[in-house]
């Protein structure tokens, strides 16, 4: 076995700004992005089981949520209005991934590589813990958007909107009960949670 650097390629996520075309208040990075999109994929799959009758895989569910967007330590992080500027921009961006997701994975020792490569191609068998992943990233969007205009910073209202639109469309019911019960709190203080 020779030397693999995947590991160290997914550590630099921590380098990897988020929200590049917008002003922040804090930077977020990928890194962060990754791990609250892991914890909320994870709480979407439970809620799905426990209230809803599903039969989730939530580990799964947080595992695919934590490596959803590891291809953009080669692409970076490009903006969504850059990235579905038009279909062909869109198909052009999805291809990109897809070659930057093959580099990932020929990082990893040929033993290891078919743990990994489910994670990032999509099976059949994911499909509906791909849309509570993509339910947790679009969760991940608003609660940036939340953070940033209680900061004061009025630059994150627009995407509010529109993420908010988006979260409205998904056909999540599990989303739908996650945003009702767990994100009214975003808008607290410290203090006021501790109540």
């Amino acid at each position: 076995m020779g030397i693999s650097d995947f590991f160290a390629f997914a550590a630099r996520t921590k380098y990897i700004n988020r929200w590049a075309l917008m002003r922040n208040t804090r930077y977020e990075t990928l890194s962060e992005h990754s791990a609250q999109a892991a914890e909320i994929a994870y709480a979407l799959a439970v809620i799905g089981n426990e209230r809803l009758g599903k039969n989730y895989n939530a580990e799964r569910a947080a595992l695919l949520g934590l490596y959803h967007d590891l291809p953009e330590i080669i692409t970076g992080d490009l903006p969504t209005p850059v990235k579905y500027f038009s279909e062909e921009t869109k198909s052009a961006y999805k291809a990109v991934e897809k070659n930057a997701s093959k580099q990932l994975l020929s990082m990893l020792p040929d033993d290891l590589r078919k743990n990994y490569e489910p994670l990032f191609k999509k099976k059949a068998d994911d499909k509906e813990l791909w849309k509570l992943v993509k339910s947790a990233d679009k969760i991940c969007a608003y609660l940036k958007c939340i953070e940033e205009r209680n900061a004061g910073n009025k630059e994150f209202c627009e995407a509010e909107k529109s993420i908010t639109k988006t979260l409205q469309r998904l056909d999540c019911e599990e989303a739908q009960i996650f945003i009702d019960e767990f994100v009214p709190s975003f808008e607290k203080t410290i203090d006021q949670m501790k109540k």
